[in-house]
């Protein structure tokens, strides 16, 4: 039961963290655009086998904080510091995501697959993100940490991912292609990183 319970938490956080169009999905569409659905799919391989990654070493590094809950306060408190200076970041310095993407040349259909992973790799928002999910759900008794629960879990993170860009890629290529988007997603990021430093802070108040 832990197996399928980590497997729908790993599809649906990894489904509702690519929804907000970002590089990620956004450059899937492009892709999509120029280069056709099948290029971009090999896009969208590279950027979940990186995600992937992520998501173990975030799930595992969580494990550790499950099992030592001394540390757990600590963290909180440095988390609370790295949740509002994001806040800050997307909010004032991060660039405008309105802002045209150069165009982009001579890449081939193996460089595709190799430019996801890379444009995966430099995205580390997912590492903070699932030690926090999968460490409130534990919370909750509906994740757990053992070996094979983690895999699903990974393995979903990865599935869920696949399908948002594949939908990206599919239905919003005409759409990035007549439309400019105008609205900058860096504040929507800002303020689930806000509203996140609201809910660490009244955690790290009621416990003092």
């Amino acid at each position: 039961m832990s197996i399928l319970s980590n497997f729908a938490i790993g599809f649906l956080g990894a489904i509702i963290g690519v929804i907000p169009p970002g590089l990620l999905n956004i450059t899937a569409a492009k892709i999509s655009m120029k280069q056709g659905r099948k290029v971009a799919l090999l896009y969208a391989t590279g950027v979940c086998i990186t995600v992937c990654l992520q998501t173990y070493i975030a799930l595992i590094f969580a494990r550790y904080l499950d099992r030592h809950p001394e540390i757990i306060d600590t963290l909180r408190k440095v988390a609370l510091g790295i949740f509002i200076s994001l806040s800050l970041y997307f909010f004032f310095l991060a660039k405008d995501t309105r802002r045209e993407v150069p165009k982009e040349t001579n890449y081939s259909t193996t460089n595709r697959f190799f430019y996801g992973i890379f444009l995966a790799a430099i995205n580390l928002l997912p590492l903070p993100y699932w030690v926090y999910i999968s460490i409130t759900f534990s919370a909750f008794g509906w994740f757990s940490f053992d070996h094979w629960s983690l895999a699903a879990a990974v393995l979903a993170s990865g599935l869920g991912t696949f399908v948002m860009l594949f939908i990206y890629a599919q239905f919003f290529r005409k759409k990035e292609g007549k439309k400019k988007i105008r609205l900058n997603m860096n504040y929507l990021i800002g303020i689930v990183m806000a509203i996140i430093s609201v809910i660490t802070f009244i955690k790290i108040f009621q416990e003092h």
